[in-house]
């Protein structure tokens, strides 16, 4: 089935360290029987409303194919890591 994740990194992040954090969403994906068809970089972005009282994100969208149970697993690494302020999958119509 595929994917697609919109996720907004916390500002405090240098470029390296975002792109760190992405490579490893990323090797995630694999790990969990998917593969990532499409990555996007939207940059620093103004956030509607604050966040943590942050008023600014990394955004970074990834399409990918993955298994239905490895979105969970996706999920809980989004909440595990700090850097992660939002986090949205929707499954793609195809």
């Amino acid at each position: 089935k595929s994917y697609e994740t919109v996720f907004i990194l916390t500002p405090v992040l240098s470029d390296e360290q975002a792109k760190e954090a992405v490579q490893r969403f990323e090797s995630q994906i694999g790990s969990l029987g998917g593969k990532v068809k499409h990555s996007e970089t939207w940059g620093l972005r103004k956030l509607a409303y604050p966040i943590q009282k942050k008023s600014t994100g990394f955004y970074f969208l990834t399409e990918f194919e993955a298994p239905g149970e490895a979105i969970n697993e996706l999920e809980v690494e989004f909440k595990r890591d700090e850097r992660v302020m939002r986090f949205l999958t929707v499954r793609m119509d195809k």
